[in-house]
């Protein structure tokens, strides 16, 4: 099965020139938790999440309207492409320990979203490839083993 079969589309998106409010806005009128981010060719250059934008707003004591999405993206950027088997998603998605990857077309343009939700909804209860339980627990583990949290002081 490839990446394509399970991934969300349209890709929605946000620039880096864009302030917090506009893939906040974005999330919730789509129903997701992370948003890709395009330059201004409309290359995926990064993501950014729900919980990035809360803890960029509550570290920095700011509005989401007053916070740049180009100081707060992940990178580098962990993608997959729409042919990609499902097994090659899930280890990216482990290896770098996170819940979602845009779909990017060879051009970096940015097609849809393959989401571990994606992956547990489609789960086969009897089967041993990528969409057995087995292989789709595995994910999630490593996708939620503690990481070293980086020393960043909360505002007072």
């Amino acid at each position: 099965m490839k990446v394509s079969d399970l991934m969300t589309t349209p890709a929605r998106t946000c620039r880096l020139s864009d302030d917090l409010g506009v893939p906040a806005r974005l999330m919730w009128e789509c129903d997701c938790g992370a948003v890709p981010v395009v330059d201004d060719a409309g290359k995926a250059v990064g993501m950014v999440t729900d919980r990035d934008i809360a803890m960029a707003c509550y570290l920095q004591g700011k509005s989401p309207q007053t916070v740049l999405v180009s100081s707060i993206t992940s990178r580098p950027l962990v993608s997959v492409r729409p042919d990609d088997g499902l097994a090659a998603a899930e280890q990216a998605m482990s290896d770098a320990q996170v819940r979602r990857v845009p779909v990017i077309d060879g051009g970096g343009q940015p097609l849809g979203i393959l989401s571990l939700n994606d992956l547990a909804r489609n789960v086969r209860p009897l089967a041993k490839d990528e969409l057995g339980p087995v292989p789709v627990a595995s994910t999630l583990a490593a996708i939620c083993a503690p990481r070293v949290p980086m020393a960043v002081a909360p505002p007072r």
